[in-house]
């Protein structure tokens, strides 16, 4: 855990259970336990890559965070200029002008934007919205965030029908900044745009963190873009972190099953470091019914009759090295044999 002076967000015990609702009365019957006891730390300034497979909670993790949904349990802590505010606590209006300091950014950039608006409409309403800027003060606001993202001052009065892919995100991205935020949630920012485009958006999210002091956490589930841009990387399965650690830590030396599993699927440019792809038996884990015991146990190979019934804490196995199981100090599981340069 990094010192509370270096931290800007803490979360704690994180839970968002969707109820399930059958009958004429919609009588509860169960819960979807989308995120069921989260808890991270992200440092000022650092990028937090959270990772795992389609429904895995992560994206939920992201909307919690930022308050688009209101917690079931759990603390998320943000510190302000050395006050802890505890976001899931404050009500509409105080909600309303903490926003200025956290934003997102969504993963698909055609239903994002309203199709009705133009460029300086959409990048603009969020200053005129808190009484930040209007008039000729807005315009001059808009047009220096829209060049900052790579568009021109031309594109102002267009409609987002007339940009690409790659341009409607980086739309998104200015409306998201326009406001100055502290925090941005990045929820899969690449994941609709072609692999020709990722990296221009990626190596830009990365110049605009630098510029304008930002810290991002960034969920994905493809590994090897959240490589490329992560500080550390958490790696979620069906509600639970099952492991935390450095970036150049986790890709080297993975410590959990399903971490290994993930880490197999990344392509290798060079062939001599070629890994065998390891395929899961089976299908995640249902949230609304989740196993007893280890939540990954029926699909991991190396699993053991303690796996069944004992759910695994996530434990500090080395120094920032945190993993959910229970032969973590065990097991000898391949990573990715070179880091961020993609050489041995």
């Amino acid at each position: 855990m990094a010192e509370e002076s270096e931290l800007l967000l803490e979360v704690n015990d994180l839970k968002m259970h969707f109820p399930i609702q059958k009958g004429l009365l919609r009588r509860t019957t169960g819960y979807v336990k989308a995120v069921d006891g989260v808890s991270l730390s992200i440092k000022k300034g650092e990028t937090l890559g959270l990772v795992g497979e389609s429904g895995c909670g992560k994206t939920t993790t992201g909307r919690c965070i930022v308050r688009v949904y209101q917690p079931t349990d759990g603390e998320i802590i943000f510190y302000d200029e050395g006050d802890a505010v505890l976001l899931n606590r404050l009500e509409r209006q105080e909600l309303k002008a903490f926003r200025r300091n956290m934003q997102m950014i969504f993963q698909d950039p055609f239903s994002s934007l309203n199709p009705r608006m133009t460029v300086l409409e959409l990048v603009g309403e969020p200053l005129l919205a808190h009484g930040i800027a209007r008039g000729q003060e807005l315009e001059d606001r808009v047009a220096a965030m829209v060049a900052a993202v790579g568009l021109r001052v031309e594109h102002l009065p267009r409609y987002p029908h007339s940009f690409s892919g790659g341009q409607r995100q980086r739309i998104g991205i200015a409306r998201a900044l326009v406001q100055r935020p502290k925090l941005v949630v990045c929820d899969e920012p690449v994941s609709a745009l072609d692999v020709s485009v990722q990296s221009q958006v990626v190596n830009l999210l990365q110049d605009l963190q630098t510029d304008l002091d930002l810290t991002y956490l960034f969920v994905a589930h493809d590994m090897s873009v959240v490589r490329q841009i992560s500080n550390r990387i958490a790696v979620m399965y069906v509600g639970k972190l099952v492991e935390v650690a450095e970036s150049e830590e986790l890709l080297r030396n993975p410590k959990h099953p399903y971490s290994e599993t993930l880490l197999s699927a990344v392509p290798r440019p060079n062939p001599h470091h070629a890994m065998q792809r390891l395929n899961l038996e089976g299908e995640p884990a249902d949230p609304a019914n989740a196993p007893s015991g280890c939540v990954f146990h029926p699909r991991c190979r190396y699993m053991e009759d303690v796996c069944t019934t004992d759910v695994p804490e996530l434990t500090e196995l080395s120094p920032g090295h945190h993993v959910a199981c229970h032969f973590a100090d065990q097991l000898d599981l391949q990573g990715i044999a070179y880091a961020e340069s993609g050489q041995s």
